[in-house]
């Protein structure tokens, strides 16, 4: 998968580093978790066998990769169960185990609909000795139903955990992002900073282009009348105040049955990836017309793939003069966006640079709130402060102790997510959640920025 990375001031693509030099990244887990198909969705191909008989993968199976122009060795792996004595499984874990004293890097693939089980265990424990960089992958959480599933996992202790479908591709971008920052550059200098990945998305023709143009401060990017001229998603490297984002141009997103066969349908579905691989969205909405169901779809998109969002009322300057039409459009982005109430909204023209000033301040707000973390004793300190006054809901008319009758704690940023622990996960209501997510929004801000609340038995 190659991006292109433009500067505002120069216009530079890194050149691929020699072989020599590539990383090795190796998927490991117990057979049957899904490293092939994982190893096949990274590479975008069907290179290594995938089948549900547990040990298909035999041998160690290399292929070289690339991602956002950094390239890397891939190594898929036999199953590594450490306590079977078989005697193909044997050969499998010494594969296996080879692979980890080979790699720079481990993805330690999981299996979310499984749950934990003891040859995971197994395998945790022999990585504990491993001093390289290990993520953990969870994999088959594929579904808004499925998240939960993600909880037991927490019992590992690690902090970052990494849900997605290796067969549907969800979430394998995310993890890619992760380990981004440990494949050198081509120059092999230290590592880039990690930059903030703006994606302008929303319906065509609604200025998308015209803004990062303005942003880039020359027209780098088509501008047309004609709906459909930004076919694939455009990288640009931004450079504002001394500090670097990168902001992706994409196509614009029709209404399902408007959307045409061919090249347009791959561009939309590479713009609702380039959400995916993006920390926040700007969605553009037609100051004019106002907010329409596909707008709603659009901002379902980045709800759904965990990403921060701002809205940008475009074209505003046409009804700058009319002074309740702000007071108007409000209302209407409250009927429409119930379920992006903490997005921050801002009203300007991409056509005038005037507007941008207040663009970037609140990019940095957000990108610290979608990035940021809060200490496990401070969060429960405020969770107990909260069940004084609002305790536990319980179904058996039996009053919840307030003092250690739930744990909390912060399992992951980008999206935030806090794992909650209780004794009876099934007493709590989808209302009292909502007041735990507007208690934490009060008190620790997230403008811009979903939470997750994982609830698991205590």
């Amino acid at each position: 998968m190659k991006h292109k990375h433009d500067s505002a001031t120069t216009s530079s693509t890194l050149p691929f580093m020699s072989d020599a030099s590539m990383p090795l990244v190796a998927i490991i887990g117990r057979p049957n978790v899904g490293k092939s198909t994982l190893f096949n969705k990274i590479l975008g191909m069907k290179t290594a066998i995938v089948d549900d008989v547990p040990g298909v993968t035999r041998d160690r199976n290399y292929a070289d990769a690339t991602y956002r122009e950094r390239k890397f060795r891939l190594v898929d792996t036999g199953g590594l169960d450490l306590s079977s004595s078989d005697g193909m499984l044997t050969l499998i874990r010494r594969q296996s185990e080879i692979a980890i004293a080979e790699a720079d890097i481990l993805i330690f693939l999981l299996d979310g609909r499984a749950g934990l089980t003891p040859p995971d265990h197994e395998v945790v424990r022999l990585l504990r000795g491993v001093t390289k960089p290990v993520f953990f992958a969870i994999n088959k959480i594929d579904t808004p139903k499925a998240d939960p599933l993600v909880a037991d996992f927490y019992q590992l202790g690690k902090d970052e955990l990494y849900p997605l479908s290796a067969e549907h591709g969800i979430g394998v971008s995310e993890l890619l992002d992760a380990i981004y920052p440990l494949l050198p550059a081509a120059d092999g200098t230290a590592e880039l900073l990690q930059l903030p990945r703006i994606a302008v998305v929303g319906r065509p023709n609604v200025g998308k282009s015209t803004l990062v143009n303005a942003v880039l401060g020359e027209e780098r990017v088509v501008v047309s009348d004609i709906a459909g001229t930004t076919r694939d998603p455009i990288d640009s490297l931004v450079t504002h105040e001394g500090k670097r984002y990168v902001f992706t141009d994409t196509a614009g997103i029709r209404r399902r049955g408007k959307i045409d066969r061919g090249i347009e349908g791959y561009s939309v579905l590479r713009a609702l990836r380039a959400i995916g691989r993006s920390d926040m969205a700007v969605l553009l909405l037609d100051g004019e017309e106002g907010v329409t169901e596909q707008d709603t779809k659009i901002a379902g998109a980045i709800l759904k793939q965990g990403r921060a969002c701002i809205l940008l009322v475009n074209k505003w300057d046409l009804r700058a003069d009319d002074v309740e039409a702000r007071k108007e459009y409000e209302l209407e982005l409250h009927r429409r966006f119930p379920f992006l109430t903490w997005a921050p909204v801002l009203y300007g023209s991409a056509l005038t640079p005037g507007s941008l000033p207040q663009l970037f301040p609140q990019i940095d707000d957000v990108h610290t709130m979608f990035t940021k973390r809060i200490p496990t004793g401070t969060l429960n300190v405020w969770l107990q402060e909260i069940l004084v006054t609002h305790p536990l809901p319980v179904r058996k008319g039996k009053p919840a102790k307030v003092t250690k009758s739930a744990f909390i704690t912060q399992v992951a940023t980008k999206p935030p997510v806090f794992a909650l622990f209780v004794g009876h996960p099934e007493n709590l209501t989808p209302s009292y959640l909502r007041y735990l997510e507007n208690q934490l929004r009060e008190s620790y801000g997230f403008a811009g920025t979903p939470i997750r609340l994982l609830v698991r038995k205590k």
